[in-house]
This record gives C-alpha cells, structure tokens and sequence, in this order.
C-alpha cells in the first residue's frame, strides 16, 4: 500500500499549535514554580484540590487519578510521597476490598488553604488576566471542543 501524504497543517495553523505547546509548557513551568515554596508541584495540588472538593474529603483512587489528570501509575507514585508527607492516606474501600480509598488529611488541607492564594494568583498572572476576554471565551470552547474529543476517546 502506498504511503499517504500527511494532511499538512497550513502556516496559520502550524503557528497556532507550536505557540499552543510553547504557551501550555510555560504556564505549568511557572505554576510548577511557583508551587515550589509550598513543597508541592502542580500534579500534587490538583490532587489536593480533588479530594478537597470530594465528600469528606475522600475518593477513589480511580476517581482521584480521573479528577487530577494523572494515569493511575503516575497517581500512584504522587500520591505516595504525599503519604509519606502527611498530606494524603490511603486505606482499601469498606465494601470493596479490592478497592483503594484516598483521604485529605488535616495537614493536607491546610497546606492547600495556604498555597491556594499563591496559586490563584499565579494562574491570574500567567494566563487569566493576560487574555481578552473574548480570546478567553473563545479559548473556553476550543478546550471544550478539543475535551469532547477526549471524552469520545475514552
């Protein structure tokens, strides 16, 4: 069978995506950074900000890796040295032996309320307030669409 051409992007559109990765490589640099006082780095947070927002601050491992953007092995080796911090706990589900069951410990949720400030202002400073807010509306549903894409995938 013959090699097909690629569908080559266009000039406009090659400058879009390099600009996209380029952007999107910056921002997790500089919140990674800025996340470091805190002894966390932006994977770490997301996990504490699951679990903050779950039901007594507790949930699935499955769920936690699907609500932090993490696969299961990466969350695995996250959320274990955030166990040896004393910021997470793990222990299996009750009705499920077979299931893995993370808890925000009191440490945990403070560390979050301290470093939520600096974050937010790190994600106002390095994205929300650099956008117009037509680009931001728009970049909103691009991500939607690009997601819906993700989802269909799954």
């Amino acid at each position: 069978m013959p090699q097909q051409e690629p569908h080559w992007l266009t000039p406009a559109q090659q400058v879009v995506w390099r600009d996209s990765l380029a952007a999107v490589a910056w921002i997790r640099e500089q919140l990674d950074a800025d996340l470091r006082k805190y002894n966390l780095d932006l994977n770490e947070y997301e996990v504490l900000v699951v679990l903050s927002e779950a039901p007594e601050h507790s949930v699935r491992m499955s769920q936690l890796a699907e609500g932090s953007n993490q696969s299961r092995s990466r969350l695995t080796h996250t959320v274990g040295r955030m166990e040896q911090a004393g910021l997470i706990e793990r222990h299996t589900a009750a009705n499920d032996r077979r299931g893995v069951i993370a808890k925000l410990t009191d440490e945990g949720f403070e560390l979050l309320k301290r470093a939520a400030v600096d974050h937010v202002a790190s994600v106002r400073r390095v994205l929300v307030d650099v956008v117009d807010p037509d680009d931001w509306e728009a970049m909103g549903r691009a991500m939607k669409a690009v997601l819906a894409v993700a989802d269909s995938d799954r």
